[in-house]
């Protein structure tokens, strides 16, 4: 009889643990959809917002040599945008002398330009 008893006693408490735990989900759920309802709302909105600055354009690439490759930084010449396999080696002598002192290309189609006429 005291088996049926301690049976009951945790099965109820293994249905009210479960019935928390259903409960902070569906919470959970709840309250991170109200917070991706707010976050899209004000995208929505078609109000002009000013700010103070001015907008940049993308400063374009350089062309350097690195290990004796050909490597492709932004236009700060320290972060590195692509690592080529186009040995320095291999371009015309007035090429290699412009990118040992950093080739400068002005936008991303000139950019892949250049390296689909110098890759392999």
């Amino acid at each position: 009889m005291k088996l049926r008893y301690r049976i009951g006693f945790f099965a109820g408490i293994f249905l009210i643990v479960c019935m928390i735990g259903i409960g902070y989900q569906l919470s959970y759920k709840y309250a991170l959809e109200r917070q991706q309802a707010k976050a899209v709302l004000p995208q929505q909105s078609t109000q002009s917002i000013t700010t103070k600055g001015e907008a940049t354009k993308n400063e374009g690439y350089y062309l350097c040599e690195l290990h004796g490759y050909v490597v492709v930084y932004l236009y700060d010449k320290k972060t590195i945008f692509e690592v080529t396999d186009i040995p320095l080696t291999d371009l015309p002598e007035e090429l290699q002398g412009e990118i040992q002192d950093g080739k400068y290309i002005e936008t991303e189609d000139a950019l892949y330009g250049f390296l689909e006429n110098y890759s392999s």
